[in-house]
């Protein structure tokens, strides 16, 4: 966020119905929704018990699927990551596979996790945009390679989300709120991961940074050249 986007990181805890979601909002310039080892509970997209020994956090979800829905409705900037992704397609009304490895004719997304992690986090699959869209505007190509690591992914997509990429195997990588009136996008794979390596990282934070910039300049008095997030 420092570096590529060129913003103020701040650290929201997961404090569920103890977050003064009002007050926050009015003191930041952008969210960030990261990864996680946990997944969003299937409850909250009408799905199956999740199998046993499987990692959730509920405190999150109390958190971020408020925060999420309350910040794309004020027009605060949203870039969301892998479980931020997947976050945001259930704040929509959207579904979620939880394990797309035994899905017919669906790859398996899974990282080695006994590799080293610049192994882990390498480029794993291609990555095809959507002609016209958000993402093929920033990095100036139709085709990338990305380092996506995930077991869940997109079932059923969520209400006014457009996709703005996928996999070979069609599953959805990238997708955009439609109507948000700012900066609204969600990726499935880790572009923050040696972000500065990485030109088509860099061309996303950025865009991000200047989403959130331009709302500082509208809502605050202080020095926005670098917006808090």
């Amino acid at each position: 966020m420092a570096t590529a986007a060129g913003g103020v990181p701040l650290l929201v805890p997961a404090l569920g119905g103890g977050l003064s979601i009002g007050r926050l909002l009015q003191s930041l310039d952008g969210l960030l929704f990261t990864g996680s080892p946990s997944n969003v509970e299937p409850h909250h997209y009408r799905g199956e018990a999740s199998a046993q020994g499987t990692l959730h956090d509920p405190h999150r979800d109390a958190t971020t699927l408020p925060l999420m829905a309350a910040a794309i409705e004020a027009g605060i900037p949203v870039l969301a990551i892998c479980r931020g992704f997947q976050e945001m397609n259930v704040v929509f009304g959207g579904s979620l596979h939880q394990k797309i490895q035994d899905l017919p004719g669906k790859m398996d997304h899974r990282e080695d996790s006994s590799k080293p992690l610049d192994v882990q986090y390498a480029p794993t699959h291609e990555l095809r945009l959507i002609e016209g869209g958000l993402l093929m505007k920033l990095f100036g190509a139709k085709t990338s390679q990305v380092n996506s690591l995930h077991s869940q992914g997109i079932d059923r997509l969520g209400e006014g989300l457009l996709v703005e990429a996928t996999a070979p195997d069609g599953m959805v990588e990238s997708f955009r709120v439609a109507d948000a009136p700012s900066f609204a996008l969600g990726v499935q794979w880790h572009p923050e991961w040696q972000v500065m390596k990485n030109p088509q990282s860099v061309a996303l934070f950025s865009a991000f940074g200047d989403a959130c910039r331009e709302r500082a300049s509208k809502t605050r008095t202080h020095d926005f050249d670098s917006a808090v997030v």
